[in-house]
């Protein structure tokens, strides 16, 4: 097992959730956390709440750098209207947050392999940043060696997730479109974001 793959199952098992809502996820054979003192269970202060919605939310997309997530708070906070809706659609115009929605990889860790590795498109132009912040009608698209890997031909055919409706995607020629910004009850996340929590913990 890669270490990449270790410190994923280790996310599941430390905030005790099915974090991707995966059948390979160890929680679904043990339900607490890793360690001896695993099995414990202690009712959570409002500081310890906050910082698993942070927890759950920075890990979701691939255990965001502390630093770069943190400047995705300040970038929500600067615009008008709901703070917590803007964190989410900051983080789901992400290049590697829509590979990952459009099923062209498993697991956001592999989607920015693919964004990092070169094996991405985006309106013609290769990118190579997994954090490229997408526009309202960019096209994405695998590069021709990328359409032939057996991972990505696996994503795009797993029943585990469908598409969202703001994203359009042709899993025959492996190309997507992000149509719009999303709003927190468009996104599908497997399990209960909190992003007010994490405003919350943000400005303590």
């Amino acid at each position: 097992m890669s270490k990449r793959l270790n410190s994923k199952h280790k996310i599941d098992r430390r905030l005790g959730v099915n974090l991707w809502g995966r059948g390979k996820s160890p929680l679904n054979k043990r339900e607490y956390g890793p360690g001896q003192h695993g099995q414990r269970r202690k009712k959570p202060t409002d500081y310890g709440t906050q910082l698993m919605a942070k927890q759950k939310l920075k890990g979701y997309y691939g255990n965001i750098g502390e630093r770069q997530f943190h400047r995705y708070y300040e970038e929500a906070i600067r615009r008008r209207g709901d703070t917590s809706e803007y964190l989410i659609a900051l983080l789901e115009h992400r290049l590697d947050s829509a590979v990952y929605r459009s099923k062209f990889a498993i697991s956001p860790f592999a989607a920015r392999q693919l964004v990092s590795h070169g094996h991405v498109r985006v309106n013609g132009t290769r990118v190579t940043i997994p954090s490229y912040q997408l526009k309202e009608g960019d096209v994405i698209e695998l590069r021709d060696k990328a359409k032939e890997l057996a991972v990505v031909i696996e994503a795009s055919q797993s029943p585990e997730r469908e598409v969202p409706e703001y994203i359009v995607a042709d899993h025959k020629e492996m190309k997507a479109t992000f149509m719009r910004s999303p709003k927190l009850t468009d996104v599908p996340y497997p399990v209960q974001m909190e992003p007010n929590l994490v405003i919350e913990f943000y400005s303590r």
